[in-house]
Parts: C-alpha cells; structure tokens; sequence
C-alpha cells in the first residue's frame, strides 16, 4: 500500500464513521440546538481534540498498553461513565429558560465560562476508553511499511479530526432554519431528554460492560 492509497481510503473510511450517527453527533446536535451555534462548535473541536490526543497516544505506545492493561481499562472506563452519566442526568434535569430570555435568540452571547463547552467534548471522548481501542486497533490498517509511525499516525488522527470539524459544522448550520421552533422551551427540553437520555445509555453501557 503506498502512501497516497493508505491516506485516501483512510479518509473514506474515517469519513463513513464520522457521519455515523452517535454520542458526538448527539452532543453536538442537542447543544447547537438548546446552547447555540457557537458553543457546538467548541464541543465539536473539544471532541477533535480528543481524538488527536488518542492518535498521538497510540502512535507512541500508551493505547496500545491501555489495550493490554485491563485494570488501566477499567479505570478509565469507569471515570467516562461516571462522567457520562453525570453529563446526562444533568441535561435530564435541566430546567428550561424561556426563550425570550435569550432574546428570541438560539445562539446565546459568549462568556467568561465559554470554554467550559470545550472541555465538555474533550472529556467525553478523552473518558470514552472505546476510542482509544478504536485508534489502537484502526490506525495499523493504514500505515504503509516505511513511514515514520508516530508522524504518519498523527497525520491520520488529524485527517479524522478535520473530518469532525466539518461534520460538526454542517451539522450546527442545519439547525439554522429550524431556529425559531428549537427556541422554543417544549422543544428544548425534549432535546435534552433525549440526549440525556443517550448519555446516561452510553454510560450505563460502560458500567455493564466493566463487569463482564
């Protein structure tokens, strides 16, 4: 496999499971939705960045020893669903604010606190132990004999990375016609329920899965 056939159909393939529906595609919908445009887009590049810090990590060995270490496993698997579950009961409790109190506005004004949207993506794909097996298990496929690992591996994990963004911006723009409906309370506190309730399911599937 050359270098150009191994990039190309890793971008095909990283691409197909970038659109796959799922627990990023839920967050980043549900908070563009409910919190706004703006700070979708800093939980999708938290997101993106999680997944460039789990490239880097399998490129240098440390996935592949979360991967044989079944305690290290667990521990981290238990943190992101803790974490999880805690992200979730929160949305599923999260009282509604009246839309006129954002100004008829779906996109609420940035503050201090902004960043807190980023580091609620990065640490849902940091504590999800899955992706770091998927880094550890999908990138070998795609690494030509000859190259240099670590920078070809970081290469990939930034190819998938900027398919997110993408991803994650078409999909904040597509709630745009659909602003004045999602403003309104009813709507939003469905979204939060359900995407609480998808959070509280991925964690609870973390749980069980800790115990087999």
């Amino acid at each position: 496999m050359t270098i150009y056939h191994a990039v190309a159909a890793f971008t095909l393939a990283a691409g197909l499971l970038t659109i796959t529906p799922g627990l990023d595609t839920a967050l980043v919908l549900r908070t563009a939705a409910v919190e706004g445009h703006r700070r979708a887009m800093l939980a999708g590049v938290g997101i993106c960045c999680g997944c460039l810090m789990w490239g880097l990590a399998a490129s240098v060995g440390l996935g592949t020893l979360l991967a044989a270490s079944q305690v290290a496993y667990r521990i981290l698997r238990l943190a992101g669903a803790c974490y999880l579950i805690f992200l979730g009961a929160k949305m599923l409790l999260r009282k509604q604010r009246l839309a006129s109190a954002m100004g008829g506005a779906l996109s609420p004004p940035m503050c201090a606190s902004a960043p807190r949207w980023f580091v609620r993506g990065l640490l849902t794909n940091l504590l999800n132990p899955k992706v770091g097996a998927f880094y550890v298990t999908f990138l070998p496929q795609f690494i030509p004999a000859g190259v240099a690992v670590t920078s070809f591996s970081m290469l990939l994990a930034a190819i998938h990375a900027t398919e997110g963004i993408l991803w994650f911006a078409l999909l904040t723009l597509a709630t745009r016609p659909l602003s004045r409906w999602l403003c309104r309370p009813s709507v939003a506190q469905t979204l939060d329920r359900a995407t609480g309730t998808v959070l509280v399911g991925f964690g609870l599937g973390l749980v069980l899965d800790n115990q087999r």
